[in-house]
């Protein structure tokens, strides 16, 4: 059997009467505040950089560590963990509407709404607040056509959420054999995306050290470009992660129910696959020489892999005592996690680095960014802890789930 863990259903004391689940607090709480090591990168240099001229960042002994650690054990893993924990919020949500209606429309009406809401705020992060790697007005998309799968089996649930990761091996493969039929082809392809690359790191070097009114059309001309090109890949992937979230729910795995040595076996799985697809996918990304890449064919398991990892980690940690008093701090995280996020936007990327803050823009190496989001991190987790000892519901949540109540919620 395993250990005692923190209630799985702790009293239902949001304002708007949704329950706590602790784990799920636990874990929305790390990868929230995870999520900055990716997004202060992007927030305080070239977007494009990031993947095509990791140099560009600075290329030091300890800016190559500090790479690989992120590259290893943390590229894409917050985003995952959020989304599926978007798939059990829509199970625990979509139930409870169940349960207070026979209408059928109920849920698709309700949930809908909620999402509506969510994506607004999601939008207004993006384009008001100028932060072009908002997550949220996709994974509210997301997490409607989740829900349209919701009433499937567990393993059903897992098989449609496993379908990203599939096609785009599938897709890979076609591309890599397009590319070995016609080598040439493929140089000249590549030689255009490199130029390509390189004409945006400089649009964006350009604005991120220019004017403020040349930094807000900037950072909005990149919102819009992502929104014509990629949004649908993003909305798929963030969909097919949270219905491999509702399957880990409906198993229980998220709630900590599985008994430690199973923990120990997804673990092991995880780590087992993810380590190694990602040790090598940073071999590739960091050879100067060039060469045939392939390792982004497998990156979306290597994502999960790695994921599942840290899940069975911090869910091995909560069944022991010790573990427990360790994370106990990330449960306020996980409560204020919507207020977080966007407080990270508010810190970093407008008094950090904007110009009208610190316009500390392409002036920090790995290294410098990483150990600034340590700080942030360990500030807003302190002040997310200092903040539900006083107060029942964060701001921003309180402002998103104000409107969808349609009455103003009890702060306190």
């Amino acid at each position: 059997m395993p250990a005692a863990v923190p209630p799985a259903n702790e009293p239902a004391n949001e304002p708007d009467g949704a329950p706590r689940i602790a784990t799920l607090d636990i874990l929305r709480g790390i990868a929230i505040l995870a999520i900055l090591f990716m997004n202060i990168s992007e927030m305080g240099a070239s977007m494009t950089a990031n993947w095509s001229d990791l140099h560009h960042l600075g290329w030091s002994a300890s800016d190559q560590s500090v790479w690989w650690l992120r590259t290893i054990l943390i590229e894409g893993t917050p985003r995952a963990m959020l989304q599926m924990l978007f798939g059990a919020g829509m199970l625990i949500l979509t139930d409870r509407i169940d349960t207070r209606s026979s209408d059928p429309l109920s849920v698709p009406l309700r949930y809908g709404w909620r999402n509506l809401v969510l994506w607004a705020f999601g939008m207004a992060h993006m384009l008001l607040l100028l932060w072009p790697g908002d997550i949220l007005h996709s994974y509210a998309v997301a997490a409607m056509v989740a829900c349209l799968f919701r009433g499937l089996p567990p393993r059903a649930l897992l098989v449609l959420g496993l379908s990203y990761a599939t096609f785009t091996m599938a897709l890979g493969l076609s591309t890599v054999s397009h590319r070995l039929a016609d080598p040439a082809a493929a140089f000249a392809s590549a030689t255009r995306t490199a130029k390509a690359d390189d004409a945006a790191v400089a649009r964006e070097d350009a604005f991120g050290h220019g004017t403020m009114a040349q930094w807000t059309a900037g950072q909005r001309a990149v919102s819009m470009d992502r929104l014509r090109n990629e949004e649908v890949v993003i909305v798929w992937e963030a969909a097919a992660t949270m219905l491999i979230g509702a399957a880990l729910f409906r198993w229980g795995v998220l709630q900590g129910a599985w008994s430690r040595r199973r923990y120990g076996w997804l673990l092991a799985v995880g780590y087992g696959i993810g380590v190694p697809l990602r040790l090598y996918g940073g071999w590739e990304a960091t050879r100067l020489e060039g060469g045939f890449d392939v390792a982004w064919l497998w990156e979306d398991f290597a994502r999960l892999a790695m994921t599942m990892g840290h899940l069975a980690a911090v869910m091995l940690a909560v069944q022991g005592a010790r573990g427990r008093r360790l994370l106990q701090p990330f449960v306020a995280a996980g409560r204020t996690a919507l207020t977080l996020y966007v407080a990270q936007t508010l810190i970093v990327s407008w008094l950090i680095f904007s110009p009208i803050g610190l316009g500390l823009y392409g002036r920090l190496d790995w290294t410098a960014m990483m150990a600034v989001a340590l700080a942030v991190n360990a500030l807003l987790l302190w002040g997310a802890n200092v903040y539900v000892r006083h107060f029942r519901i964060a701001p921003v949540e309180w402002a998103w789930r104000s409107i969808v109540e349609r009455r103003i919620l009890p702060l306190r």
